[in-house]
């Protein structure tokens, strides 16, 4: 891979994290934090972007991120205050930002139009402000003389000396040194002394290189971490030397003091500017004043850098970047590495060696580093949320002003952490959802009034563990669901028999229907009958579910139920007519032998069992599964209670139970194709393929089993 198409390509993974942090800054302000970190953390994610975008020649996303920047700087220094509708144009922005970024990495052309009119808008903000394009920069108010001019006569009073000499590192990332100087001007009164004793000849001048140095006097009483926050932004790109006025009369051999340059030559730097700009126009130079050969090219240079630069150094140091094809490999040998171990320990078991042998004891030894390392690799997959919840601010601002809705999107559990591969695959089912939520869910403003609401209607979003598994709701404050209006649609389209008789929680899913829709027209945010069954299906392809609670004029809630992560599990591994399966151990509540007096039937093949003066659903995983067409007698075999998302309690019947271990899922889907109550495959110790039980669908298949059964009994004995 060309190196500079590497560093291209980190620049745009750093950006997106810049740009999370953007949005995540402009929201809390939104919410009313607007603690001066705040603000700078939002002006440093533009600048750092605006930078990048500098080296790379992104003139678009320059130009615009510049005057995104100039706002942020009028707003951290206090000139422009963080209204609403001051927010509201910046979060504009940052979707601009966004899209600018985006477009530079796909190549894709850039939307002027749009990008001028926010130009135009973050110009009004501060009308006052400094554009900065296509013109000289506005140095401030403060004196400007170069080494060998008569010198100027030190501020009296409180201060200091900084001494500055950037590295070509500062110029690369598009910071500027006359930025610096210009805020520097902001804390008070300074003269500025330049040593240009390093510049070059012309012709040996590399235009990439860094050739000047400052020393400024600051006749300010501030403290010096007012000082050194004007140069955060440079850290570790340049020399920086502060020292107090009353400390500095007598400058040490070390510091980059006009002293330290006093045989360096003198330069016209007016006639430098406009040679270096009449060049930049095709027009010829002058001639620069000679230079002797044997001077000495590069001046002294302070010995002490910012205290900040070591800190800076090693929190970078502190994470690397790695290619994900390079973890999904390890994480394919860590799976690899745990059957070949579920092998020898059957083998081992085979043989014979008793559990105290020297055998035994390494192969145990073995199980439990095997189990550290699958641990510890998994983790380097997880993730929070927070990558995926951060885009939905965005889309719910979209979809807000699509459909004349004031919304207010709520978030929890942010860093709630789960596979990568999950978190990938997240992004299109919470977009449908949040859609949904503001277009069918919300009310009008008009008609949440009339409902006694608040007219700015409320989309919550979290994410928390819970048994084993990530639970994300997605719930709204609207109307709920009108059922009557469902059902209605659902007849009318063919989609249920108009005599049916529907529970509510039956009626709510035919929503997730393929063509199902309740707008009354096609828009551009709904009415073609996509979505919610996309959804559907996306969430099971994940080894997911999702249901739906709603409450009418109290809103919904839409609850998503994924694994953890897609690659390892932990399980009951049972048997069951001859084969054997592996039940979801997170899912399992205990385990019991039942008793011929605790098992009843209810008519056909419908049967529960007696728990503790409790009667609960038991279910043949055998029977559900056609592995045999009789159920178990009962008091045979061993029931598993377990617990679905809801919180509703089931029992399956098994033959019996092997043991408990972990496994490594392997794909049914991908490999083989979709069967209902089985979540995935796994191998085991002896290389037989076992089928991981998705014990929710099993407790739903095998209830409409039990329905159609009865049904054809009836009709065969009518």
């Amino acid at each position: 891979m060309d190196p500079l198409a590497a560093i291209r390509e980190t620049f745009f993974q750093e950006c997106e994290e810049q740009l999370a942090e953007l949005e995540a800054g402009l929201l809390a302000m939104e919410e009313g934090d607007t603690d001066p970190e705040t603000i700078n953390a939002v002006f440093r994610a533009v600048h750092s972007i605006k930078g990048g975008a500098g080296a790379f020649s992104l003139e678009a996303l320059i130009r615009f991120a510049h005057v995104f920047e100039t706002a942020m700087d009028e707003m951290r220094s206090g000139r422009l205050a963080p209204s609403p509708d001051v927010l509201k144009t910046l979060l504009r922005a940052a979707d601009v930002l966004a899209d600018l970024v985006r477009a530079a990495h796909d190549g894709d052309p850039s939307d002027d139009a749009r990008s001028a009119a926010l130009v135009d808008e973050l110009k009004a903000l501060s009308p006052d402000a400094e554009d900065g394009e296509g013109g000289e920069e506005d140095w401030g108010d403060f004196e400007f003389t170069p080494v060998g001019a008569p010198d100027a006569a030190a501020p009296a009073g409180s201060g200091w000396r900084i001494a500055f000499k950037p590295r070509a590192d500062l110029y690369a990332k598009a910071n500027e040194a006359a930025l610096v100087l210009r805020e520097l001007g902001r804390l008070g009164e300074i003269t500025v002394t330049l040593d240009a004793g390093a510049l070059p000849l012309l012709p040996d001048l590399d235009p990439e290189a860094a050739y000047l140095a400052w020393t400024i006097d600051l006749a300010a009483d501030v403290a010096e971490t007012a000082v050194r926050e004007v140069f955060e932004y440079v850290d570790g790109d340049c020399e920086l030397d502060i020292r107090p006025l009353a400390a500095a009369g007598e400058p040490d051999s070390s510091e980059a003091t006009p002293e330290a340059f006093a045989a360096a030559p003198t330069f016209d730097v007016a006639a430098l500017i406009a040679s270096v700009q009449s060049t930049a126009g095709g027009a010829a130079s002058p001639d620069l004043p000679a230079q002797s050969p044997s001077a000495d090219p590069s001046p002294t240079t302070p010995a002490r850098k910012t205290e900040q630069a070591p800190a800076a150094a090693a929190a970078a140091g502190a994470t690397i970047r790695v290619d994900l094809e390079r973890v999904d490999r390890l994480i394919d040998l860590v799976g690899e590495l745990v059957i070949n171990q579920a092998m020898l320990s059957q083998r081992v078991m085979e043989a014979g060696f008793a559990r105290a042998s020297n055998v035994a004891m390494g192969l145990d030894e073995l199980e439990q580093l095997t189990r550290e390392i699958q641990d510890s690799v998994m983790a380097i997959r997880a993730q929070p949320v927070k990558s995926v919840f951060q885009r939905m601010p965005r889309l719910v601002r979209e979809v807000a002003a699509m459909t004349g809705k004031p919304v207010r999107l709520i978030t929890e559990g942010e860093g709630t952490e789960v596979d990568k591969t999950v978190i990938e695959r997240l992004a299109d089912p919470l977009t449908h959802m949040i859609r949904n939520a503001i277009d069918h869910g919300l009310e009008s403003p008009e008609a949440r009034a009339a409902a006694g609401k608040s007219a700015e209607g409320t989309v919550r979003l979290t994410a928390a563990h819970r048994s084993g598994r990530i639970v994300i709701e997605v719930a709204d404050d609207g109307g709920g669901i009108n059922r009557a209006r469902v059902k209605a649609i659902a007849v009318e389209r063919g989609l249920i028999a108009a005599e049916a008789t529907l529970s509510d929680e039956e009626v709510d899913s035919l929503i997730f229907m393929p063509g199902f829709s309740t707008a009354s027209e096609v828009s551009d945010i709904s009415g073609r009958g996509v979505g919610m069954d996309v959804v559907r299906r996306s969430i099971q392809s994940l080894g997911g579910r999702i249901s739906i609670a709603s409450r009418p004029g109290l809103g919904s809630t839409f609850t998503m139920s994924l694994p953890l992560t897609l690659a390892v599990l932990d399980g009951m591994v049972v048997s069951v007519a001859g084969q054997t399966l592996v039940a979801p151990i997170t899912a399992i509540v205990e385990t019991l032998q039942p008793k011929p007096g605790d098992v009843h039937g209810l008519g056909g093949d419908a049967r529960v069992i007696a728990i503790r003066d409790t009667y609960t659903p038991l279910i043949d995983v055998g029977l559900a599964l056609g592995y045999r067409a009789e159920s178990l007698p009962a008091g045979q075999g061993v029931a598993l209670l377990i617990e679905g998302e809801g919180g509703a309690r089931a029992a399956i019947l098994v033959d019996a139970i092997q043991g408990q271990r972990q496994v490594v899922i392997k794909s049914l889907e991908a490999n083989y194709g979709q069967v209902p109550g089985v979540a995935a495959a796994t191998i085991l110790g002896d290389g037989r393929v076992a089928l991981i039980l998705d014990i929710d669908t099993i407790v739903a298949v095998s209830r409409g089993a039990d329905s159609t059964r009865a049904e054809k009994r009836k009709a065969a004995a009518g």
